[in-house]
């Protein structure tokens, strides 16, 4: 039986998941996400062009690869819909391509009153939601209130959509507005083409995996968000890591065979929560505007800071990656020093090697190390080889410490702007 390779992202999300799911894609028969909504914002660049996928897999520009939308994704009908028009324009034939789990919750518009109304409560401790409604699904889904994609098909339908809009409007006031014509006419839309394209994905995933067809399980957000384990309550309301792809898709946990590591040479992060090797000053400033930090979903300015290896170890551990991919390292082209955390220093003294539960509490000072920088445009490198020394002794570095390879480099938002050793 064939395994199922999964593919995540080891930092707070923004990693370069997109682009490397489009790389990897050949190589594979399905992509599969298996969490998230369209919080998700999956960057793909075609030489000038690009586009962003929310909810689509990144797997649905190449010929003659099955994408399926699993049963941990939460889905936004019009977000969903808009997104396989402009597919469409481009002249992809979405339809022949794109499965979608009949057990993935629907996100409702007054999820996404519940969203914006919870975060604006919150004042400064806001977590900095996307504002898509994800959190308010996962609560309903857990609650056992929810409503599913499966549930589209139901005659009833109506009446417990009504039903649970209407218990989300008493807990935010009757007079509350709510736009629901845009909604049920993507829902009508979404069943009229693709109802056909509901399906036990569970049933169909592993049936694949029984035929030996290869699966790639595409991860959104990153480790650090994870509900459990992440920087909480500074997270998203799934489950980020690689245990994620097996309740997400319905695969048992043998079933996992490789897991890429994605992680940016230095660190980004948005919205609040801690952020030890954050950079407030013009270094930091330098990352954003050479990297175009900004978010590809809310276009919020993304916090910027050196790469973070005790944070690295930490969500390498708890995925199991033996793959590590490398991004954005030309990013750092011109900086005439590159620092690395190794530690983390309390005030108290005391260095850990390890990502504590309380980060900001313990007032956490970051240890590092320097690399000279190799002042050299590596956009243009296709070969390990190619790349400046000084480069290769950071690589290098990062694999030592953390103990696994770094099998692909990218130098540039392109497909072909990437290496792979």
């Amino acid at each position: 039986m064939q395994k199922l390779d999964v593919v995540l992202g080891l930092q707070w999300g923004d990693e370069g998941k997109g682009k490397i799911v489009d790389v990897l894609t050949p190589e594979y028969d399905v992509v599969a996400r298996f969490q998230g909504g369209p919080n998700a914002g999956h960057s793909i660049y075609f030489g000038d062009k690009s586009f962003v996928l929310h909810t689509v897999p990144s797997g649905i520009f190449r010929p003659n690869t099955y994408n399926i939308i699993g049963n941990g994704v939460v889905v936004d009908p019009i977000i969903l819909m808009k997104e396989i028009h402009d597919l469409e324009q481009m002249g992809v034939d979405v339809k022949s391509k794109l499965y979608i789990s009949k057990r993935a919750h629907l996100i409702l518009p007054t999820h996404r009153l519940l969203d914006v109304a919870s975060e604006k409560a919150k004042g400064d401790k806001k977590v900095g939601t996307t504002g898509k409604g994800i959190g308010p699904t996962y609560t309903d889904k857990i609650a056992r209130v929810g409503l599913r994609m499966g549930d589209l098909l139901l005659p009833d339908f109506k009446e417990r959509y009504d039903a649970l809009t209407n218990e989300h409007l008493a807990r935010m006031g009757k007079d509350t507005a709510v736009d629901h014509e845009e909604w049920l006419n993507a829902v009508k839309e979404l069943v009229e083409k693709f109802k056909d394209n509901f399906v036990e994905s569970e049933i169909v995933v592993n049936k694949w995996l029984q035929e030996d067809k290869r699966i790639l399980a595409e991860g959104a957000q990153g480790s650090l968000l994870d509900i459990d384990f992440g920087s909480y309550p500074f997270v998203t309301s799934s489950n980020t890591l690689c245990a994620g792809a097996c309740t997400g898709l319905g695969v048992a946990p043998s079933h996992i065979g490789k897991v890429y590591g994605i992680f940016k040479a230095y660190c980004t992060r948005v919205g609040s929560g801690p952020f030890p090797t954050e950079l407030n000053d013009e270094t930091g400033e330098q990352l954003r505007r050479l990297g175009h930090e900004f978010g590809a979903t809310t276009g919020r300015p993304r916090r910027c800071g050196w790469l973070d290896l005790v944070a690295l170890k930490h969500t390498i551990t708890l995925n199991a990656a033996n793959s590590l991919i490398m991004m954005k390292s030309d990013v750092l082209d011109g900086f005439d020093t590159i620092k690395v955390c190794v530690g983390y220093q309390t005030k108290d003294g005391k260095t850990l090697d390890y990502f504590p539960m309380y980060v900001e509490e313990m007032d956490i000072t970051p240890v590092y190390k320097e690399f000279p920088g190799w002042k050299t445009d590596t956009t243009s490198c296709r070969s390990y080889d190619e790349l400046p020394k000084e480069l290769r002794d950071y690589i290098e570095f990062i694999e030592k410490e953390t103990g696994v390879s770094i099998d692909i480099v990218s130098v540039g938002p392109n497909r072909d702007n990437t290496i792979v050793r």
